[in-house]
């Protein structure tokens, strides 16, 4: 098992997000985080004053996913996230010791599998049509 973590621009979320449902990556967090990478600073003028923009909106998202499913994850990202420019983002893969579903106290592979997995594939392959 894998945790796997992406940094994306915020336009490009509903892409990301569909193409992961479609490789059948179901179970995403998502968090707003600013930061900086090799992306130039912005100037911009308020009130007569000079604002240096140094941090950039951005969407990180992690999953947990079986080994299976994380070349199929890294692939769906990177199709929909890239523009090219930079600022894309990163993806970080870490290794997962172990995974419990609180509700059920399943484990590992079994705590991972969405309830509604195959809904949400087949609403993301409908909508992709």
């Amino acid at each position: 098992m894998k945790l796997i973590t992406t940094i994306v621009r915020p336009e490009k979320l509903p892409e990301v997000k569909a193409a992961l449902f479609r490789a059948g990556i179901t179970g995403i967090t998502l968090s707003r985080v600013s930061g900086h990478g090799g992306e130039h600073e912005i100037l911009s003028q308020y009130r007569g004053t000079t604002l240096v923009m140094e941090f950039h909106e951005k969407v990180k998202i992690e999953m947990v996913c079986s080994e299976a499913f994380v070349e199929a994850c890294i692939t769906a990202i990177l199709s929909s996230a890239r523009t090219g420019e930079v600022g894309d983002g990163k993806i970080f893969v870490q290794p997962i010791e172990q995974v419990i579903r609180i509700r059920t106290g399943e484990r590992n592979n079994e705590a991972l599998t969405a309830v509604n997995a195959a809904e949400v594939q087949r609403a993301a392959l409908e909508a992709a049509e």
